[in-house]
């Protein structure tokens, strides 16, 4: 089970190394108490990844594991497409 906690805080430490949400905490951090952003940005991650486990779990009980994991690997690739169409017009 320890292997597994680590494995998820690496895979997940890189994906939200540069997004979005650290840039919106790096922007209030300039302008608001530092433990206040901790506390409200945690809360929001915390919230998030919340409901990402309950539609995970309930998802998880209809498609199998493998289906899951391909819609989401071109999820993924396509939101990265849409972002650099985005970006390149």
């Amino acid at each position: 089970m320890t292997l597994e906690i680590l494995r998820i805080f690496a895979i997940i430490f890189i994906a939200e190394l540069g997004d979005k949400t650290q840039l919106a905490v790096l922007g209030f951090a300039s302008s608001h108490k530092p433990w206040v952003v901790f506390i409200g940005a945690s809360m929001a991650l915390l919230a998030v990844t919340a409901i990402g486990i309950i539609a995970g779990t309930m998802l998880g009980k209809f498609v199998p594991h493998k289906v899951m994991s391909i819609i989401s690997g071109v999820l993924f690739i396509a939101i990265g497409f849409f972002y650099i169409f985005k970006g390149l017009h």
